[in-house]
């Protein structure tokens, strides 16, 4: 009893690293927690006294169960959904420290969204070594690859990272605010050139409605386009939540008192750059979920 005590404390010490290192890997809030619970179950099943390093363990455990998850749902994601974008972090302005633990290292949904046309094994090698610096001779065993391919992968997702050139959000989080806002007066005002003078003229517009209308999950290009699709939107019953969505400015749409999309904004140079819209009715409300319990508890 006094082993598992032991043992028991000592997985609850790397439970926010391990929920860091599935998300990354995952993208998904729910698979996320699934996989660190899945580590649990093994860990607590093996023999623990032989293991020199239980940190490192777990870790390689978790990235295991991953890479499982990532392989056996990759070719059916594409043939079934279409546009997929990851799961955020939601919060109400201020991270709690397990959300901290998820998105340190700058980890924002435009990475997240890059990290998402990796292959399974690429995404592995990128997500162990860059971000958590495991070594390859360890991230190796994971892959079932020698130590050099291993760093030919993480290589190769680097390559691809860098290539997409993942904007860096402004840093003031008040004047993305102001300007998101901005974004939603000119909106609901139908002032299409007030749409455009926030807007960068390459913005991207992600839109993703779930697995049910994969013919609306659509990547929308330009400013022009991105405040047509803006001024379609003219719901009355809409009501715009800020919060914070992988750290930077976001919003929870409601509609009638439920959630229904999340939108997060990537401003750089004062403009909106990208815009990652979430409207799948079956994922909203989980995603949503901490901000709008917390805000009907204050009610």
């Amino acid at each position: 009893m006094h082993e598992n005590a032991w043992l028991v404390d000592r997985f609850e010490e790397q439970r926010a690293h391990l929920r860091a290192v599935a998300y990354r890997m995952l993208g998904s809030l729910s698979e996320a927690d699934d996989a660190v619970q899945d580590t649990w179950l093994r860990v607590s099943g093996a023999d623990s006294s032989v293991i020199n390093n239980l940190g490192g363990w777990m870790t390689t455990i978790t990235a295991r169960i991953c890479l499982n998850i990532l392989r056996s749902r990759s070719v059916r994601r594409e043939d079934a959904f279409g546009l997929h974008l990851p799961d955020p972090v939601i919060s109400d302005g201020t991270l709690q420290p397990e959300e901290e633990a998820v998105l340190a290292d700058s980890v924002g949904l435009a990475l997240m969204v890059v990290l998402d046309t990796l292959t399974p094994a690429e995404r592995l090698a990128f997500v162990l070594h860059d971000v958590f610096e495991l070594p390859f001779d360890e991230i190796a065993t994971v892959v079932g690859r020698t130590p050099t391919a291993a760093r030919q992968l993480a290589s190769r997702a680097r390559r691809r990272v860098k290539g997409a050139d993942v904007p860096a959000p402004d840093v003031d989080l008040s004047r993305q605010r102001a300007v998101v806002d901005s974004f939603f007066k000119a909106a609901r005002s139908r002032d299409f050139d007030g749409l455009l003078a926030v807007l960068a003229p390459d913005v991207i517009l992600r839109s993703d409605l779930g697995a049910k209308h994969p013919e609306a999950s659509t990547v929308t290009r330009g400013a022009a386009a991105v405040a047509g699709q803006a001024l379609l939107f003219k719901n009355p019953f809409a009501v715009l939540h800020p919060v914070l969505v992988n750290g930077a400015a976001g919003v929870v749409v409601e509609i009638k008192g439920r959630a229904f999309a999340v939108m997060g904004f990537i401003v750089a140079g004062g403009r909106i750059v990208e815009i990652n819209a979430i409207g799948d009715p079956e994922r909203v409300p989980g995603i949503a979920s901490a901000v709008t319990q917390a805000r009907s508890r204050a009610d």
